[in-house]
C-alpha cells in the first residue's frame, strides 16, 4: 500500500456551499493536525477558482475575523503544475522567491458543484493521486438529484413522485411546463435545484400560484430543476455509512423543522446548526422508529452506498411518514457536512477514527486501481494505410 506523507485539504470552490466547505475543510485540518505522521497543508480554491496554499488558512479565524479576501490578494495564489504533477499534484507559485508545493494524498472538503460533485475527483484521478471519499462516478449521480431519483426506480427502491425540465423548456414553454406540473403532481410540492445542497434555493410549495415564482428561484442556482411530490406526516430520517469493502451504517438521526422543509437556517444557523450537531433540540438520535423501519431504512442505505459503489463515506436522507410506516429514499450527500461527525459519535465512532478510515479506504482504492490494466496492444495506426482517413 502506498506510504503517504503530504496530505492537502482542498476546500472553499465556486458553490453556494462555499462556506460550508471552509467549516469541513477547518474541521478536517484540526483533526489532521493530531496525527503526528502526516503533514497537513491546507488548499483553499476561491469562488474564481484561484489555489491558495498557507498555514494560515488551516485556522477557521482566518476566515471568520476581518476581510480575509485582502488577506488573501497579499498571500499570492498557486498554480498547479501540470509537467511535474505525475502520482502527485504540485503547486507553484511565482514571485521574488518561488514556493512550490508537493501533495501526494487529497483530502476533498467541497460541497455542492464542481467539488463534491465529482469534478475535483476527475482531477485527482488523471494524476494518479489518492483521494478520500467517492469517486467521479459516484458523487456525480449522487450530486444530480435527478439522477438520483432514476437511480433509485433502477433499484426499486421507494422515492417520492417527481418531475423534471431543463431551463431550456422552462425558456421555451414555462406555461406548459407549469400546467404539466399542476397535473402530474399534489400539492404540497418542493422545488429543487438538482445539484445544490445545504437546502439552497428549495421552496415549498402549498398553493400553484407560488409555483412559478419557486421555479425561478430553482433555474436562478442551476440549468435544471426538480419538483417533488411532498410526503404525508412527514419525519426526517438520515443515515451515514462508512467504509468501502464491508461498509457499517449509523444509527439514524431524526430531524424536525418547520413548515415541512429543512431549511439552510435550520441546518447552519438556528441554534448552531443542526446538520454541524449543535442544535439539540432540533436531532435526536437515534431516530423514534421501530426496530423494523430502522432496520429497513439502514438496509437501504447499505444498499445504495454498495450499487452506487460509494467509497469512505455517504449519508442517506429519507422521508418517513408516521402515520402509515413508509420511508422514501430522497437526497445522497457523498461528502456530508463536516463528515457528520456529530451522528457518528453518537454511533460510536470518534472524528479521528472516521478520518483514519476515509483515508485507509482510498489507500486500498488507489491499490485496486493500480493493478487494472490501462493499455492494450493494437495495429490499428499501422493499418491507417488502409482506410480513407489516413489519406487526408
Amino acid at each position: 500500500m502506498k506510504n503517504i506523507k503530504r496530505i492537502g485539504v482542498f476546500f472553499g470552490g465556486k458553490s453556494p456551499e462555499h462556506d460550508i466547505s471552509i467549516i469541513t475543510g477547518q474541521l478536517i485540518i484540526s483533526v489532521l493536525k493530531k496525527m503526528p505522521e502526516y503533514e497537513v497543508i491546507p488548499i483553499y480554491l476561491d469562488k474564481q477558482e484561484h489555489f491558495f496554499i498557507d498555514e494560515r488558512l488551516g485556522s477557521l479565524a482566518f476566515f471568520s475575523t476581518g476581510n480575509y479576501q485582502e488577506s488573501l490578494k497579499n498571500m499570492g495564489a498557486y498554480n498547479l503544475d501540470l509537467d511535474t504533477s505525475r502520482d502527485c499534484l504540485v503547486f507553484k507559485k511565482s514571485g521574488l522567491v518561488a514556493k512550490k508545493q508537493i501533495i501526494d494524498f487529497a483530502f476533498p472538503a467541497f460541497h455542492g458543484n464542481l467539488g463534491e460533485d465529482g469534478a475535483m475527483q476527475g482531477l485527482f484521478n488523471v494524476f494518479n493521486i489518492p483521494y478520500a471519499g467517492c469517486d467521479v462516478a459516484a458523487s456525480s449521480i449522487a450530486m444530480n438529484k435527478v439522477l438520483t431519483k432514476i437511480f433509485y426506480q433502477g433499484l426499486n427502491i421507494p422515492t417520492t413522485k417527481f418531475v423534471f425540465y431543463s431551463r431550456t423548456e422552462w425558456q421555451v414553454d414555462k406555461v406548459k411546463v407549469l400546467e404539466n406540473i399542476k397535473t402530474s403532481l399534489r400539492l404540497p410540492v418542493f422545488v429543487k435545484p438538482p445539484h445544490l445542497g445545504s437546502s439552497i434555493g428549495i421552496t415549498k410549495v402549498s398553493d400553484f400560484k407560488d409555483l412559478e415564482q419557486a421555479c425561478e428561484v430553482a433555474l436562478h442556482y442551476d440549468d435544471q430543476l426538480l419538483v417533488e411530490e411532498g410526503v404525508e406526516n412527514l419525519m426526517d430520517v438520515t443515515c451515514a455509512v462508512r467504509g468501502y469493502q464491508k461498509p457499517q451504517p449509523s444509527l439514524l438521526q431524526e430531524s424536525s423543522f418547520s413548515e415541512g422543509l429543512f431549511s439552510y437556517e435550520d441546518k447552519y444557523l438556528s441554534d448552531g446548526g443542526a446538520q454541524l450537531g449543535q442544535a439539540e433540540k432540533k436531532i435526536i438520535i437515534p431516530a423514534s422508529l421501530d426496530a423494523n423501519a430502522t432496520k429497513g431504512i439502514q438496509e437501504t442505505s447499505l444498499k445504495i452506498f454498495r450499487a452506487l459503489g460509494c467509497v469512505g463515506i455517504a449519508r442517506f436522507d429519507f422521508l418517513y411518514n408516521k402515520a402509515t410506516g413508509q420511508y422514501f429514499a430522497n437526497e445522497i450527500n457523498p461528502l456530508p457536512g463536516t463528515l457528520y461527525h456529530h451522528l457518528w459519535e453518537k454511533s460510536g465512532v470518534k472524528i479521528a477514527e472516521l478520518v483514519r478510515q476515509l483515508i485507509a479506504d482510498a489507500l486500498v482504492r488507489q491499490e485496486e486501481k493500480e493493478t487494472s490494466v490501462h493499455s492494450f496492444s493494437s495495429e490499428v495506426l499501422s493499418q491507417l494505410k488502409s482506410l480513407k482517413l489516413a489519406q487526408k
